[in-house]
């Protein structure tokens, strides 16, 4: 008997048309769409071509018009100021269109960018929803970004209005935001016409005259500003890739698609209904922001969460379990990183013990692989389903998921599940060629892509044609290798550039860290690939250990040596590994294993913007020091 999951995915597949025109019947549209599919320009496709729509509408009116509008649409949560607040859906339309109206005054209008360079306040919700309301297109730069990183996008997106803050607040600290983009604005080439500032308590903007206005001010005096119709294939907004060096990569989502398959994803993968509370751990600059904590959850009719905080520190590690209780929420969505932190901190889940999570139906996590025994952790203190589901910033969404809306499968540890509906996931080889179940290959999605992904790179076709569609004629390419099993799960060992070669022998690290992090002191931990002369490559182990470990590093390093080489083998010749205190990261938790082989390599690079504390590298430095490699090499 077929399950509902296989049923769809088999109608995904064989009648994509029939399959996306009954998902898009739970969006609102102005007009109908000519075709669902255009593969006129193949392989640029479009969706719901000839269909008009507003996004801010469907997010934000409908609900006000189907009653909704005393539901709270967002609560703010703010553990680093003190700050709480609700938003209903009824204050949320208010809000938005009288911002819209604040964005038109300053000559915003269809198809004009801005950009929401902001902390996680509600008022970036706001800037996002009113851009999208006028018909124009948001691209959000996360907030503290370095001047010439975000100079680099005012030049390629040229917006006409830049909305910020005063401040964002990280713990112990306040980073002033206007010095940074008055920075910016000076090494652009482009200069957008006006900002907008947000006045926030913990510190004061300097506000030019004539050019940068207060956002409390403008709108007391906003003449609110209708939903503007536009074509289901313009952009709604563009999203830099993180660490965009030389060429911006600024991927666009169109407004149509992306509404879609959104929409159908908050059932049929999350599994919420309109009016539960849905909680996307993560920050509006990166793509879990826009896609989870904005346009998913708001477009669904559910309430969506404003954290401003970390999950341990702010003030410990129980801060997620109080979210949970406090706000009853159904779905929490996050980084492997934030559990690993969790566990190195309170390994025991004692602060788990002090709330009730009953409400909890379920934690999705994603952003970077989870390593099966922060999986287990997970599902031993919860007792709840645990999803690790994999996506990418292309493609707005799922990619593969337990999808519980659907059908719940056994989870297979270090495998994301199933190709979700919409997705032919293949494994191929360097030429090109299928590989047998169980062998590690690129992962590749044969085009069409589904709707809600990148039709393009914003103002460059050629760029994105290169970077994506051209290794592997006729399917996208998604830099991340793998292997499908004989029951068709699929597990993301590494990304294509992390398979290291050890004498001919392809591995993965994400294989090794798999064996280093099932060490019960292991917290969590990287393994790159360090050049050698005779090998062509050796892996490198980076362990952090749990919090009050008291036992030799020398002899935890041994331990993990003999686990690597019984689990994957003396091939994998993993022999060097070094306990360190913390490991480089972005902001939104992504291991930094490249700066850190450019470092074991003695090659130069450059600071990645996303870092979340660059004074971690050198002390990265001296740890491959005490092991021979780096500036001692």
């Amino acid at each position: 008997m077929t399950n509902r999951y296989e049923e769809a995915y088999k109608e995904s597949m064989e009648n994509p048309d029939g399959f996306w025109a009954k998902a898009a019947e739970d969006i609102k549209w102005d007009k109908k769409w000519d075709k669902v599919l255009d593969d006129s320009n193949a392989p640029l496709y479009r969706w719901f071509t000839g269909a008009e729509c507003n996004t801010c509408y469907n997010a934000v009116d409908r609900h006000v018009e189907d009653g909704r509008g005393d539901q709270d649409a967002i609560i703010y949560d703010s553990p680093i100021t003190g700050h709480k607040s609700k938003i209903t859906y009824n204050q949320l339309q208010d809000k938005v269109s009288r911002f819209a109206g604040v964005l038109k005054a300053r000559g915003v209008g269809k198809g004009d960018r801005v950009i929401i360079y902001m902390p996680m306040i509600p008022e970036a919700a706001i800037a996002m929803l009113a851009v999208a309301r006028l018909g124009a297109v948001h691209s959000v730069v996360f907030g503290g970004f370095a001047s010439n990183e975000l100079a680099v996008r005012i030049n390629d997106a040229k917006p006409k209005v830049i909305v910020s803050a005063s401040c964002g607040i990280e713990p112990g600290r306040v980073i002033a935001y206007k010095p940074l983009l008055d920075g910016a604005i000076e090494l652009s080439e482009h200069k957008p016409d006006a900002t907008v500032i947000v006045a926030r308590e913990e510190a004061k903007a300097e506000l030019k005259d004539g050019y940068d206005f207060d956002y409390e001010t403008e709108m007391a005096k906003a003449e609110p500003a209708a939903c503007v119709s536009v074509a289901a294939t313009d952009p709604l907004y563009i999203l830099y890739t993180s660490g965009t060096t030389g060429q911006p990569k600024g991927v666009v989502r169109d407004n149509g698609g992306h509404m879609v398959a959104l929409k159908w994803t908050m059932k049929n993968i999350y599994n919420v209904e309109a009016g539960d509370v849905y909680w996307a751990a993560s920050d509006v600059g990166w793509v879990v922001g826009h896609s989870y904590i904005v346009y998913g959850p708001l477009l669904q009719g559910c309430t969506t969460v404003f954290f401003e905080g970390k999950p341990v520190g702010t003030p410990d590690a129980g801060v997620f379990w109080r979210m949970i209780e406090e706000y009853n929420i159904r779905v929490l969505f996050t980084a492997p990183t934030a559990f690993r932190a969790i566990k190195r901190d309170d390994p025991k889940a004692e602060f788990l013990g002090k709330y009730d999570t009953s409400c909890l139906k379920a934690l999705y996590l994603a952003g970077e692989r989870t390593d099966p025994d922060t999986l287990q952790w997970a599902q031993d203190i919860l007792k709840k389903p645990v999803v690790d589901h994999w996506w990418q910033t292309e493609t707005g969404w799922a990619i593969c998921a337990n999808p519980l809306g659907l059908h719940e499968f056994p989870v297979k540890p270090g495998s994301p599940t199933k190709p979700v509906p919409g997705w032919d996931v293949q494994v191929l080889d360097d030429a090109g060629h299928p590989v047998p179940a169980g062998q590690i290959g690129a992962i590749v999605c044969k085009l069409p892509l589904p709707p809600g992904t990148l039709p393009t790179l914003w103002g460059n076709d050629d760029l994105y044609k290169a970077k994506y569609l051209e290794e592997f004629p006729g399917f996208y390419a998604t830099a991340d290798a793998g292997v499908i099993d004989e029951d068709g799960y699929v597990s993301i060992m590494a990304r294509t550039d992390d398979i290291i070669n050890v004498a001919g022998h392809r591995l993965s690290t994400g294989g090794m860290e798999e064996v280093l992090s099932a060490h019960p002191d292991v917290a969590e931990c990287a393994v790159i690939g360090a050049d050698d002369k005779l090998k062509g490559q050796m892996p490198v182990g980076f362990i952090v250990l749990k919090a009050g470990v008291e036992k030799k590093h020398d002899e935890i390093v041994n331990e993990v040596v003999k686990m690597v080489r019984d689990k994957i083998g003396a091939v994998a010749a993993f022999k060097k590994c070094v306990v360190v205190d913390r490991l480089p990261k972005t902001r939104s938790g992504k291991i930094l294993r490249g700066t850190m082989q450019a470092i074991a390599d003695c090659k130069d690079y450059k600071m990645p913007a996303t870092i979340d504390d660059p004074t971690i590298l050198p002390e990265i430095d001296e740890a491959l020091q005490t092991i021979g490699y780096s500036s001692a090499r």
